[in-house]
């Protein structure tokens, strides 16, 4: 049976491994984001039992909020799909068709799909019967310049059941380096009729609306670009909205929402895991903040929440 999925209002929140988080999930939910996606997680790991990939299906609530799986067999993916369901109470379930990185596609899995059309349909179908919820495919452009077979693939999505596709503009082998092409998730949304999400390049609120008006998407996933500037997704939507476009706070409030984050990620998964992780979230919200390579290095030594409280009012103190 399929399922039509709800577009949320505002920029959606793309997911992506050792990022997106509950913690920092929660922050772009507050900030804005229309709806967020969990990070991936391997539907075979689930199938056996994996306490730490079952840990990252926290969902946000108050806000659409899916689960992204990864795999290459149906029947996993099928069980897989039940299980984060189960876990998360999920509102969709997203399949995993991008991911550019070896340790994924050299098992078949990710964007290794794309090469498979026939198996990439069969997965989604398998899925689709499988949970009462909408089953949503973010895939790319294609493997390389020579293999641009989204267009194909889409069709074959949509036939096998996808409620909507999340189009990145790039190839696999372009990975994130190069131009998003917004031309080719144009042709995607003229060749299906379900929900076209646009994803690549949607780096700011003007990208944002030229995404939309370029490729006549239903809506826009923002990646990297959130990285340490959450605000994005408040600027997004009310750009979308005709509104005028807010700044970005001061830095003093900004290193109170980056604080509240690894307060959340410590509340999430412990205080050792969150200080680790919070290195490089908190050097993202630095990013492009003048004098700040002293407080980098101190970043870069975090092991406790008192360093992070440390460091934090020192970047409030000598930097604002």
């Amino acid at each position: 049976m399929e399922h039509k999925l709800k577009l949320p209002e505002g920029a959606i929140l793309a997911p992506m491994a050792g990022v997106t988080d509950y913690a920092f999930r929660e922050i772009c939910v507050r900030t804005g984001a229309g709806a967020t996606v969990t990070e991936m997680v391997s539907a075979k790991a689930l199938c056996y039992g994996d306490k730490k990939t079952a840990s990252l299906l926290r969902r946000n609530r108050g806000v659409l909020c899916g689960v992204q799986i990864f795999g290459c067999d149906p029947d996993f993916m099928a069980r897989g799909a039940r299980l984060a369901l189960e876990l998360s109470g999920a509102d969709f379930i997203d399949i995993n068709m991008g991911c550019p990185m070896p340790k994924i596609v050299n098992n078949g899995e990710g964007s290794a799909l794309m090469k498979d059309p026939a198996l990439a349909g069969r997965i989604v179908q398998a899925v689709v019967q499988a949970v009462p919820v909408p089953v949503t495919v973010k895939t790319r452009k294609g493997w390389d310049k020579s293999h641009v077979n989204v267009v194909e693939l889409a069709k074959i999505l949509e036939d096998n059941g996808a409620a909507a596709i999340v189009v990145h503009g790039r190839t696999k082998t372009m990975l994130y380096s190069g131009t998003a092409d917004w031309d080719v998730i144009a042709q995607v949304k003229q060749a299906v009729t379900i929900p076209v999400i646009a994803n690549g390049d949607v780096i700011s609120p003007g990208a944002a609306l030229r995404c939309l008006n370029w490729t006549g998407a239903d809506g826009v996933m923002v990646g990297r670009a959130a990285f340490g500037d959450p605000w994005l997704f408040r600027q997004i939507r009310a750009a979308l909205d005709g509104d005028p476009i807010p700044e970005r706070p001061p830095l003093a409030r900004r290193m109170e929402t980056a604080l509240r984050q690894m307060e959340l990620a410590r509340e999430d998964k412990g205080e050792h895991i969150a200080c680790l992780e919070a290195r490089k979230q908190l050097a993202w919200y630095l990013r492009g903040v003048r004098f700040s390579n002293y407080y980098k290095q101190q970043i870069s030594q975090i092991k406790t929440m008192e360093d992070i409280y440390r460091v934090i009012g020192g970047i409030q103190r000598d930097l604002e």
